[in-house]
């Protein structure tokens, strides 16, 4: 009986000891926060614009094979950048903002997360503009039980932030620090290039996605471009919006990831997992209340990767009568994996007509563009 009071009197005394310690470490944080936001309203900036979010990435996170989907770690990547970009954007005076997202430069899925890793993102704010600012984006991939890290996702975001009394509305960025005239000279060059690039995409003509195949129609031939093509169909919900009443982007990004992953799927018939994704570009805002149509389809198969274009369209349920427009596109590259994670060669493509051999002609320059620069790249050390 002493044995056991002594023992929970031992117990309580740690629990008493770690509750301090755990409130002396909030205390603390909260005092810098504090510091923070006085510098803020003095400077019209933030002291720091970075931000880091972890989270342990679970069953439902992940395939069959255990291999995290690239649309949740798109996703994690979107809500850090949301948040330095509000934050910052929220340090002057005037009406309050929600950064929205507008272009997501190609990202690299350098290498795979799995169940049971902590993921810990960092975003930063690296150039700003007068409506916008770039935030760049790393993911890192602990294993918590041998403490190894490895670098899984690099990514480069662009924020307009939008009033909360009229979402048209784009209010001023307030601009950050640099650290030297040639830092500031080479986001100002990031930014002109992804500007000229979103125009020239918006100028292109809007191509409608065939219809799915009829299930009362013969099968498609396999391995080729309408085999695979998949459609998803989703009703904008209260929790897929923000305070807009606008789709996250981070939440399109996972329902597009999802439909690319399908497509990969049925053209293999393996494992498969996201490996890049070129620029996602937000043409058009999706409200509360719209149908999205999600449609992904070969575009571009070498030996060992697919190029997958997934385009995203939207209508309003309740004015059907303005019809579909097209909100979101982008091309997503996927590989194909064996059950040791190694890459497995691609079946070919069967391309049939004028239209997807244009498109695979041109899927074919972007897989070159993309090798030469990895290469580009590798030679520099980044």
């Amino acid at each position: 009986m002493d044995c056991s009071r002594a023992q929970q009197s031992q117990a309580s005394d740690e629990v008493d000891k770690t509750t301090a310690v755990v409130e002396k470490q909030q205390h603390s944080q909260s005092k810098q926060v504090s510091k923070d936001v006085r510098e803020g309203e003095k400077t019209g900036a933030w002291k720091c614009t970075k931000n880091h979010l972890s989270r342990i990435m679970r069953p439902d996170d992940a395939n069959v094979a255990g291999n995290v989907h690239g649309g949740n770690i798109l996703k994690m990547i979107e809500e850090a950048g949301c948040i330095v970009g509000t934050r910052h954007c929220n340090t002057q005076n005037g009406d309050r903002c929600l950064a929205a997202l507008v272009r997501v430069e190609k990202t690299e899925f350098l290498s795979p997360v799995f169940i049971g890793e902590v993921t810990h993102v960092t975003a930063e704010i690296t150039h700003t503009s007068k409506h916008s600012l770039e935030v760049q984006v790393k993911v890192m991939a602990e294993n918590i039980l041998t403490g190894a890290k490895k670098l899984a996702n690099k990514a480069a975001l662009w924020y307009v932030p939008c009033s909360l009394q009229n979402v048209d509305k784009i209010m001023e960025v307030p601009p950050i620090k640099y650290a030297s005239a040639e830092q500031e000279e080479e986001g100002r060059k990031r930014y002109e290039a992804q500007k000229m690039e979103r125009l020239e995409t918006k100028a292109r003509p809007e191509e409608m996605m065939p219809s799915p195949p009829n299930p009362e129609d013969p099968p498609k031939e396999k391995h080729t471009v309408g085999f695979s093509q998949s459609s998803l169909i989703h009703l904008v919900g209260p929790s897929d919006c923000t305070l807009h009443d606008y789709v996250h982007g981070g939440v399109t990004m996972k329902l597009m990831d999802e439909v690319a992953g399908i497509v990969a799927a049925r053209h293999c018939n393996t494992n498969i997992v996201t490996a890049s994704v070129d620029a996602i570009n937000f043409h058009r805002k999706i409200k509360k209340g719209c149908v999205v149509t999600v449609t992904g389809r070969l575009t571009f198969v070498s030996n060992k990767s697919m190029e997958i274009e997934v385009l995203v369209d939207a209508s309003s349920v309740v004015e059907a009568e303005k019809g579909k427009y097209r909100a979101v596109s982008a091309f997503f590259t996927f590989i194909s994996l064996d059950k040791d994670n190694k890459p497995l060669p691609v079946p070919a493509l069967k391309v049939e007509g004028e239209d997807e051999q244009r498109r695979f002609d041109e899927g074919k320059v972007r897989y070159l563009q993309n090798k030469e620069k990895r290469l580009s790249d590798k030679m520099r050390g980044q």
